[in-house]
């Protein structure tokens, strides 16, 4: 196939995406009037580039100006000269690209960060295209439509419409047998997709989750909130010190953003299950982790779990993307930490929620399909956007929550959801859908808005 048509409400009101992110930030006690405009308030030295330019691959918090949402322009545009159209989409055809005007969202959000940061003084600028795209240009992977672009995580068709399920672990491929109710006759993924035309999309879901695999169905999560801000400790001044807890992306950019922010990161992890990341290629954990120092404790023993409450008590920041309970079994207690000093920040980062009942797993290409953000092709079937990119979203979504909630004096648990991040940036805006023709010129993927036409990036 040599064409194709992705329709989108590409032209979002600005204005009211602004208002909607500073009515999010509410929670972290930054009224939704006009001191809340400025919190998100898009400056002059964050303007617009959307367009994909060269940005080295290189995801550092600190690198590439002028990434903002102002007068992005048309959000399939956007897509395309960022890198992510070329990967997203069947590999045997056009790319294609999502119905809602992620880019720009991510702006917005990326010009809020920049706001507070630089209130502090130490201004902080995202390279968009470069956060989303980085990991899939050092690995030289390319869109694979209904397979994830790391090949972990794919979307079978089910009886009644389609499911992710995410094999990225030894154990999720060792817990098929148990979804399926039977021993594998030929491969995890040939008998899974084998089965699962006969089951039910959210049957089969469930009972994947069940066993811990991630899985879930698209949109199922659309209702879902992005953020919660709960005040649980009162408002203080708490030590510019970040435990990082977190592993793999999302939870390591949000302690990326808050270190060139100025806050001093630590990342703490068990010597008996280190950061999966390391294993992945050196300079995407590099471009994560650099300058900030590291320490593993043994959670097992209990000299390893009581230098991790030392450390816990110094800290004015947890960033942590565990169930609750697995902390709870190390002495780590959220709302007891909150309480125990003014000041403090918890910021969370799970699948589905702290409040999620089955504590549902979750990774970055699961997580958005969840949300519904996935693009789709001519023939009804859905296909993954971008890189795990619930993990980049979230990230950023979790770095300016917690500095709002930092600016707000804290005291404050910040929930934030991987499900519930891509859900809001899924979401339809008002404005009429727009047809975008994608065409090959030779060598080159072409997509025209109106009179305008682009070159697909190759990331």
């Amino acid at each position: 196939m040599r064409s194709a048509t992705v329709t989108a409400a590409c032209l979002p009101d600005l204005q009211a995406e602004r208002a909607r992110l500073a009515a999010m930030l509410e929670g972290a006690g930054i009224p939704a009037d006009g001191s809340a405009a400025r919190t998100v308030e898009l400056s002059a030295d964050h303007g617009p580039d959307h367009s994909g330019a060269d940005h080295g691959g290189e995801c550092d918090a600190d690198g590439g100006g002028d990434r903002g949402a102002e007068g992005a322009g048309c959000g399939v545009v956007a897509w395309a000269r960022s890198g992510l159209m070329n990967l997203t989409g069947c590999p045997c055809g056009p790319p294609l690209a999502p119905s809602s005007p992620v880019l720009a969202r991510v702006g917005l959000v990326a010009d809020a960060i920049a706001s507070l940061t630089g209130r502090r003084g130490r201004p902080v600028s995202l390279d968009v295209p470069a956060l989303l795209t980085s990991r899939a240009s050092l690995f030289g992977w390319r869109r694979r439509g209904s397979v994830s672009v790391n090949g972990h995580c794919r979307l079978l068709r089910a009886a009644d419409g389609w499911v992710a399920v995410n094999l990225s672990r030894p154990c999720d491929i060792a817990s098929v047998p148990a979804v399926i109710g039977r021993e594998l006759r030929a491969s995890a993924w040939h008998d899974l997709a084998a089965d699962a035309a006969a089951m039910g999309s959210a049957e089969l879901a469930a009972a994947a989750q069940l066993v811990g695999i991630p899985a879930a169905t698209p949109g199922s999560a659309a209702d879902m909130a992005a953020v919660r801000f709960r005040r649980v400790g009162e408002p203080g001044s708490a030590p510019p010190f970040v435990l990082d807890l977190t592993a793999m992306w999302a939870g390591p950019l949000c302690a990326r953003i808050l270190h060139q922010a100025g806050w001093h990161v630590l990342k703490v992890e068990d010597s008996r299950r280190p950061d999966g990341a390391r294993s992945g290629p050196a300079a995407f954990y590099a471009s994560l982790h650099m300058g900030i120092p590291a320490v593993r404790l043994d959670f097992g023993s209990a000299e390893g779990r009581s230098a991790l409450r030392r450390l816990a008590a110094q800290a004015g920041v947890v960033l942590e993307s565990s169930r609750p309970r697995a902390l709870r079994q190390l002495g780590l207690v959220a709302e007891e930490w909150l309480a125990e000093s003014p000041g403090r920040i918890w910021v969370s980062v799970t699948g589905y929620g702290r409040d999620d009942l089955r504590q549902r797993a979750a990774f970055g290409d699961d997580a958005a399909v969840a949300g519904g953000l996935v693009a789709w092709s001519a023939d009804g079937s859905p296909a993954f956007c971008g890189d795990a990119i619930a993990d980049p979203l979230t990230g950023m979504m979790a770095g300016l929550c917690g500095l709002a909630a930092s600016a707000q004096g804290g005291g404050l648990l910040v929930d934030v959801s991987m499900a519930g991040v891509c859900a809001e940036y899924a979401r339809q805006p008002d404005g009429r859908q727009i047809s975008h023709p994608v065409t090959k010129d030779g060598g080159r993927w072409l997509v025209r808005h109106a009179g305008e036409t682009a070159v697909i990036r190759q990331c």
